[in-house]
């Protein structure tokens, strides 16, 4: 294997890892022209390591955020997405990252990944955008998806108001959502544009009155 060989390949992985956050799979690198075994000597010269089977990282990339999400949504395949409580942290719109990384995939992918978190369904290309280089439900799908699953009333409202007040979403892009999804989900998108709404009154009377920093209440005491 000549010095140039492994430099070209060396500049193709950077190229397909650098925005996956230094992360690639075997698949990307054979679809590039780097083989099983051009990967397994930069393997062997401690250019990359095997964090997972088919998925290998550049060592030298500087670490960074949301490298667990990168490793889960390349383990799912190409057609996952980041959703649901996953989708709901990587916005900022939760206090933490869930224990398990939850990804949506088609119905008819794989489901042989027992470290995800999965949920089946047909997203739109409309339901989908991208944050921090990753695919991920839009805030109204991810909003209706954790409601739908069983997010707690009042946690989902102050969050939806959240997301409202941080003019991540309007009232007219939670419509077209609301609409579609159970009553449950509309009643509680209504509340937290009302929330909001009221908060706005009570921004408004207290600047007249000098007062200054009003706010929600965004979680349970």
């Amino acid at each position: 294997m000549t010095d140039r060989a492994c430099r070209n390949s060396a500049e193709v992985l950077y190229r397909i890892a650098e925005p996956q956050a230094g992360y690639f799979t075997s698949a990307q690198g054979m679809a590039a022209g780097i083989g099983h075994q051009l990967l397994a000597h930069h393997a062997k010269r401690g250019h990359i390591i095997r964090v997972r089977r088919g998925i290998y990282r550049l060592v030298l990339f500087p670490t960074g955020s949301n490298e667990s999400l990168f490793v889960a949504w390349l383990e799912a395949g190409s057609q996952a997405v980041i959703s649901h409580d996953s989708a709901l942290a990587l916005y900022g719109l939760a206090s933490a990252s869930p224990e398990e990384i939850h990804i949506t995939i088609p119905r008819t992918a794989s489901r042989r990944h027992p470290k995800l978190k999965l949920h089946t369904g047909r997203l739109t290309p409309e339901e989908v955008t991208r944050r921090a280089g990753l695919p991920v439900t839009t805030i109204s799908r991810t909003l209706a998806d954790v409601v739908t699953a069983g997010l707690d009333d009042e946690l989902a409202v102050q969050v939806i108001a959240r997301a409202i007040q941080k003019g991540m979403i309007s009232s007219e892009g939670l419509v077209p959502v609301s609409t579609r999804c159970c009553k449950r989900v509309e009643s509680l998108f209504q509340a937290a544009l009302a929330r909001c709404d009221g908060a706005v009154a009570t921004s408004s009377s207290d600047d007249h009155a000098g007062t200054t920093d009003p706010s929600l209440p965004l979680r349970k005491s």
